[in-house]
């Protein structure tokens, strides 16, 4: 007998398959080489987060170094996106660094991008003074921002003055009052906010987010201010927009989640704020429709 529960993933996957590639890499890769195709870069991420097993930890590691080596061969344009407790940091920071060198070498070979995804507060810091110790020894490499934390303005202006590289995001974790902004409002100002400070200090970042107002904003801050950047966007989100961007010269990357833990994923993303529900819903129904 099938269980309510069973049912409810059921449905729910559904739905996350038209953002989650698949369960393995190859799946990752066949989806990036559409992509790419339709005239966008990819970021591939490995789903799955706060891995204590070291057998867990040691097969990320080689997936993700399997996927930079097969880039060339699948014919795709990328990178990658990391989590550090998917690499160690749940057990220790050290590791965490040791495993990040690993990747760091594999990318350096392969000249593939590397972004460092940002996770919960509680790993703010440690992900920041990782990324500034392995961008002191490689470029192509990136770190994830959110705005709903009130500290990214000071967070932001530090990797600016050492010409970091940011992928900036809204958030998608629940934090505390005391430390993050919880209104629409207020997070959407930060954003404005981080995303001037880019266009005006940075070079080389990436505008994530699926949000048709902050995208506008972005392209008249582009007219300003001469700026490499990319948006990125989930794959099978917003696809109605995305041949536009592409179209009119701007870069456009498609972030590809894959593997089996697909499930927290998107319950994060859609618990993440009442829009995104609305945006999946809509590109679900307009995806179907074609």
């Amino acid at each position: 007998m099938v269980s309510g529960t069973q049912v409810m993933e059921k449905i729910l996957f559904g739905v996350a398959k038209q953002w989650i590639a698949g369960d393995t890499m190859e799946d990752a890769l066949s989806a990036a080489k559409d992509s790419y195709k339709n005239g966008m870069s990819v970021i591939i991420n490995r789903l799955g987060e706060y891995h204590t097993s070291k057998q867990i930890i040691c097969k990320t590691v080689d997936e993700y170094g399997a996927i930079m080596s097969s880039f060339r061969k699948w014919k795709v344009l990328g990178g990658i996106s990391i989590k550090p407790t998917q690499i160690g940091m749940s057990r220790s920071t050290k590791e965490c660094v040791r495993n990040f060198e690993l990747l760091i070498r594999a990318a350096s070979a392969s000249q593939t991008f590397v972004w460092i995804d940002m996770e919960s507060s509680d790993h703010t810091d440690d992900t920041i003074e990782i990324y500034q110790k392995l961008f002191a020894r490689y470029e192509r490499l990136g770190i994830a921002l959110q705005a709903n934390l009130l500290r990214t303005e000071k967070d932001l202006a530090d990797l600016l003055a050492v010409g970091a590289k940011v992928r900036l995001v809204k958030g998608a974790y629940r934090e505390n009052a005391r430390i993050a902004h919880k209104s629409r409002e207020k997070v959407d100002c930060n954003y404005r906010k981080m995303m001037r400070m880019l266009f005006e200090g940075g070079n080389e970042f990436g505008i994530a987010t699926h949000d048709s107002r902050m995208i506008e904003d972005a392209i008249k801050l582009s007219k300003k201010h001469t700026r490499r950047f990319e948006f990125q966007m989930l794959r099978g989100i917003r696809d109605e927009m995305k041949p536009g961007l592409v179209k009119n010269g701007f870069s456009l990357a498609e972030y590809i989640p894959y593997g089996t833990n697909w499930l927290p994923y998107s319950i994060r993303r859609l618990k993440e704020r009442k829009r995104n529900i609305l945006l999946l819903g809509s590109s679900f129904v307009l995806r179907h429709r074609a």
